[in-house]
């Protein structure tokens, strides 16, 4: 009985070798690839341009076409206001490495109030190949493979993609694209000589002085696209004027500025002109301080400062704790409560184990605390736009959690054994050292409660990330400490030891219901890879899934009474498991963001609106409040306020009467955007959820869990 409770330790180590396969990057080939993908938008081509052949030290091209639907556009490095870069993902053999983009010089697409930079009709994205000297080619031909990522929009905007392969001949010319290359070539923005730029910073604008353009250009109107994405306010009509040879403008910077650089690249072009002339603006500063959390500024209408006083280190270490005990309460701890009452059960009344289990949980969990939060803050530091239960923005990780508490469900009821299917040395070191499942299970508890934010974490944690390390790992192991606390004191308390019942066999019944509560995560799980990733994926691993419990049981039951037929179809199982796992890993990719896309409602009710920076400020602009529901699909306590004080009539009955605009920010996938706005805010997690007024009026962050009573109060105090 003993042996078969000690989840912790087992469920890991058997996760790590089945499961390991699901750490897999964003991005990966899908299952067929093409030389052309052809979608209702847009028609894809992997192309190469190679003259002269392939040889050592030689440059060769590669692209990707891409011919678009009337209508339809696809982005440039810089989109603007809205939009995505495509992306091109090469697979080459060792030693050959491709250049960035050569982009062709793009052209506004304006939208409404927004600015964008683009491309329409036949686009060609060019990529140098330089061949690597004394390396000779790889046999007859050059295996390329291409994973390719863009946003193509109209009316919306679709997300597509395309896996390419194309062999490139290495000993005869490759030519038949060499006027699309060319005119690629040709359309790419010059380094034009003799010309001279300047720029300063003043006020809320630069000004802006280039001298040396070309003579057809000169009284003509310049659009002015800067590389540099969130400096400039795109949309604005730059005040311009010629003087002879030399064009000035004074270019409005953005509302939402979120850099100050010294030196900005800068294309300029014509309407009529096919290629542009690329410039490195050197700025003179000072530049003005960037603005605040939603703080006014002297050209944006943007939300006041929210009301938050600074707390000390002391103050955020005890927020920390009341919160990390507070977690103990959010639902997604349910499943490890019920490996704790599971643990407590089978130590019966031995209080000297009990206590043992309940120091080896602290110290696991303390110690995962602490190792999550020094790789979120050195991936910060790196530069990295990331927030507390990242982890979870990851297609691999939330699929091996799945696949983890399947093995643990299957485990509890009695499916299998973990003692059957370990390695002899793995079943012995437990026996050894029985505390590290305690140990584990506080892993696996960080695991998966690192995603929610139970009152009083929120400022807490948003302070972290702002000390020094030392400090802010105090914080965390604070958080650590808390949510272990009531564990540790019950494990310590002798009169718990009379209270639990004896061990008897009433422990496998129980045993085998605490298996649900595993089950109904992994279908949490699996709702939120299908946010992440698709059906698609949400099919595919539940196909892993089924494979794998077909292998524990096998592996774990007396299949065949020969113990050559039991190996044959042990290795079976294991066969279809390799194989299905071959076929759904590279569905575990992450979508494109959803928290700033093309604006449609992401709920049937169409009082929600997808989030973004420019809505914010223009509603606000309008004198409408707003209030910004910060979630994602792995958040319980998200989708818990979501179906209830969200989905109130009272409440949204007041949203209506205050005119209040409902935006949902969506940070289920790495969107920086996102991560940036919370961290204007002082957070680094969700849930968060902010009311913003216009004008003058407050605004202010509300609790991690809703009610109705709090939303009401702050709807009435707007005026």
């Amino acid at each position: 009985m003993k042996r078969a409770l000690g989840t912790g330790a087992a469920a890991l180590w058997c996760a790590a070798a089945s499961c390991a396969f699901a750490w897999s990057p964003p991005i990966v080939a899908a299952p067929i690839e093409a030389r052309v993908v052809q979608t209702e938008q847009v028609r894809a081509e992997i192309v190469a341009h190679a003259p002269e052949g392939i040889s050592p030290g030689r440059r060769i091209w590669l692209g990707l076409r891409i011919d678009h639907a009337p209508g339809w556009h696809t982005y440039w490095l810089n989109p603007g206001d809205s939009g995505l870069p495509t992306e091109l993902n090469w697979q080459l053999p060792p030693g050959y490495t491709t250049g960035p983009i050569a982009w062709p010089t793009p052209r506004p697409l304006p939208l409404g109030s927004l600015m964008n930079f683009g491309y329409e009709g036949t686009l060609l994205l060019p990529v140098p190949l330089d061949v690597p000297q004394g390396q000779a080619p790889p046999g007859d031909n050059l295996a390329v493979r291409l994973q390719a990522q863009w946003l193509v929009c109209k009316d919306v905007c679709i997300p597509e993609e395309g896996s390419f392969a194309l062999e490139v001949p290495t000993r005869q010319a490759t030519a038949a694209n060499t006027a699309l290359f060319e005119s690629a070539f040709a359309a790419a923005p010059v380094q034009a000589q003799g010309v001279r730029a300047s720029a300063r910073v003043e006020g809320q604008a630069i000004v802006v002085t280039v001298d040396g353009l070309p003579q057809a250009w000169r009284g003509q109107r310049l659009h002015f696209m800067p590389e540099t994405a969130g400096v400039i306010d795109n949309a604005a009509a730059p005040q311009v004027q010629w003087q002879d040879a030399e064009w000035q403008a004074r270019v409005a910077l953005s509302a939402q500025r979120a850099a100050a650089p010294q030196a900005m690249p800068v294309v300029l072009t014509t309407d009529d002109a096919r290629a542009g002339v690329r410039v490195v603006l050197p700025i003179e500063g000072p530049w003005p301080p960037l603005p605040p959390p939603g703080g006014h500024g002297a050209a944006a209408s943007t939300p006041a400062p929210l009301p938050t006083a600074p707390i000390s280190l002391w103050v955020a270490l005890l927020l920390a704790g009341v919160g990390g005990m507070l977690l103990n309460l959010m639902p997604c701890v349910f499943p490890v409560l019920a490996l704790k009452v599971v643990g407590f059960a089978g130590h019966g009344q031995d209080r000297r184990s009990l206590l043992a289990g309940g120091v080896a949980y602290t110290a696991g969990v303390i110690a995962s605390f602490l190792a999550l939060a020094g790789l979120l803050l050195a991936l910060r530091a790196g530069g990295e736009q990331l927030g507390w239960g990242f982890q979870l923005q990851s297609p691999g990780f939330v699929a091996a959690l799945a696949a983890l508490f399947t093995l643990i469900g299957l485990n509890l009821a009695g499916v299998f054994e973990f003692g059957h299917v370990l390695p002899g040395q793995v079943a012995a070191l437990r026996a050894r050292h029985p505390m590290a499942d305690s140990a584990l299970t506080g892993v696996l508890a960080v695991a998966v409660a690192s995603p929610c934010t139970a009152p009083f974490m929120g400022a807490s944690l948003g302070l972290a990330v702002s000390l020094p390390a030392t400090q802010a790992l105090s914080v965390f192991a604070a958080l650590g400490l808390g949510m272990a606390l009531p564990y540790l004191a019950a494990s310590a308390w002798p009169a718990l030891a009379r209270a639990l019942p004896r061990p008897g066999a009433w422990m496998v019944q129980f045993k085998g219901l605490m298996a649900f509560p595993m089950f109904a995560t992994v279908i949490w799980l699996l709702w939120v890879l299908g946010q992440q990733s698709g059906i698609d994926a949400v099919a595919g691993w539940l196909g892993v899934l089924l494979a794998m419990g077909l292998a524990a049981w096998t592996w774990a039951g007396s299949v065949g009474a020969k113990p050559g037929t039991r190996v044959i179809v042990r290795v079976a199982c294991l066969a279809v498991l390799t194989l299905t796992a071959w076929w759904a890993v590279p569905s575990l990719r992450t979508l494109p963001p959803t928290g700033t896309g093309s604006g449609e409602p992401t709920v049937a009710d169409t009082r929600w609106q997808v989030w973004s920076p420019q809505r914010v400020s223009q509603a606000l602009a309008e004198g409408r409040p707003v209030f910004v529901d910060f979630t994602a699909a792995w958040c319980v306590t998200c989708q818990y306020n979501k179906r209830t004080t969200l989905a109130d009539p009272q409440v949204l009955e007041a949203f209506d009467r205050k005119r209040v605009l409902l935006l949902r920010a969506d940070w289920t996938r790495r969107d920086p955007e996102i991560t940036a706005a919370l961290s204007r805010l002082g957070r680094n997690g969700v849930p968060v959820y902010a009311l913003m007024a216009p004008g003058d009026g407050p605004s202010r962050l509300l609790g991690e869990i809703l009610s109705v009573r709090e939303v009401l109060e702050a709807l009435e105090a707007l005026r």
